[in-house]
């Protein structure tokens, strides 16, 4: 039995969304079309995701260093920050899971 040479024809591994499912679960696109409509949507939505992290580190930033901070503040800041940290966090898993296997 010969391996397929042409590496087209073989199925790439499902994507990780950057969105959960309704129960929280991942959620996962299977296709071999990079640019589908779908495709496009989770790259869009990762792209706003990290510039949305990197907005948020630079207003808790400000909250972090004022030592007058109110708790609530403190409190406010860290919990978007775990928010943003959770989405970056399934976008580099997403992007790892696809990047391509090296012999080593």
């Amino acid at each position: 039995m010969e391996r397929p040479t042409d590496q087209a024809h073989i199925t790439p591994p499902p994507r990780l969304l950057p969105w959960p499912s309704l129960d929280g679960k991942p959620c996962y696109l299977v296709t071999d079309d990079n640019f589908s409509r779908l495709s496009r949507l989770a790259d869009e939505l990762e792209a706003v995701q990290l510039a949305t992290g990197a907005d948020v580190l630079d207003l808790a930033r400000s909250v972090l260093d004022d030592p007058a901070s109110p708790y609530r503040e403190i409190r406010f800041a860290g919990l978007r920050l775990a928010e943003c940290l959770t989405d970056a966090l399934r976008v580099a898993e997403s992007r790892g899971l696809r990047l391509p296997a090296t012999d080593t």
